[in-house]
């Protein structure tokens, strides 16, 4: 299923009496002939002064991260079983369904092609796939547990802090509304005051994980440290806590009777 890029793949004419054919990756093709058709090239696969056949290339094919998802492709070239086999073969089988449902299945008629060969190692692609990203897969929940504790506290803090500050501040409300000063307008000072304050929290902890951010581009895979993305909705999801910390409190205290807020300590 690797998409061919040009030439062709095997068949059953590149035998053992045939010429030697190989079928390159678009890594190696860009590496030993850029921007030029590999098609048709040869190599000999050795040493300097070796004697081992020349072997032409027939096709390009596309890049395969064989090593993992996370790894840098690297230059391969491919042979025919027919040519260059080797004493290990892997089989893949596409299934409909479940794939372990066919193992014994595929296991009896392997046996009856060659009843001398062991077969092991049998896994499903799932965990194959599973496997090549297991070393970083820990680490990230970890990395996202700890980061949803810390959106949680930076809520809760700022929710807090917030809210103590305007609760401070319900005397001011009570002379306020008491010289003329309409809920409206005692509402729009407490938020925009204490919305800015929130803004420009907002915007020293955005410079500062763009900083910290820099320092974990090793864990992170086609994915950019600062996201814009995500630096965006945490600063809407606090800005709407910071707000929400602002509001509720403010309109609490609008509530009140002004005398009662004059005399409030």
């Amino acid at each position: 299923g690797i998409p061919l890029v040009r030439g062709r793949e095997f068949t059953d004419l590149d035998s053992l009496g045939a010429p030697g054919v190989i079928v390159i990756n678009e890594a190696m093709a860009n590496e030993y002939w850029p921007n030029e058709n590999p098609i048709g090239r040869r190599i000999r696969f050795g040493s300097l002064g070796s004697d081992a056949p020349m072997l032409t290339v027939v096709g390009v094919i596309r890049n395969v991260r064989h090593s993992g998802l996370d790894r840098k492709v690297q230059r391969e070239f491919y042979r025919p079983y027919t040519q260059a086999g080797w004493p290990v073969m892997t089989i893949v089988v596409q299934t409909a369904t479940a794939p372990l449902a066919f193992s014994n299945a595929v296991q009896e008629a392997l046996l009856r092609m060659d009843p001398d060969r062991a077969i092991s190692r049998i896994h499903t692609m799932e965990d194959v796939v599973s496997g090549s990203v297991g070393s970083r897969r820990f680490p990230m929940i970890l990395l996202g547990v700890f980061s949803v504790l810390a959106l949680v506290l930076a809520s809760v803090g700022i929710a807090g802090v917030v809210s103590y500050s305007v609760a401070q501040r319900t005397h001011e409300i009570g002379i306020r509304m008491a010289l003329g000063a309409r809920p409206r307008d005692v509402l729009r000072l407490i938020v925009g005051q204490s919305g800015a304050w929130v803004l420009a929290g907002l915007g020293i902890g955005i410079a500062g994980a763009i900083g910290v951010t820099r320092t974990l581009s090793g864990l992170l895979y086609d994915v950019k440290p600062a996201d814009p993305v995500v630096l965006c909705a945490v600063s809407l999801l606090l800005e709407a806590v910071g707000f929400a910390a602002c509001y509720f409190p403010a309109r609490r205290a609008m509530d009140v009777d002004p005398m009662v807020a004059l005399r409030h300590e």
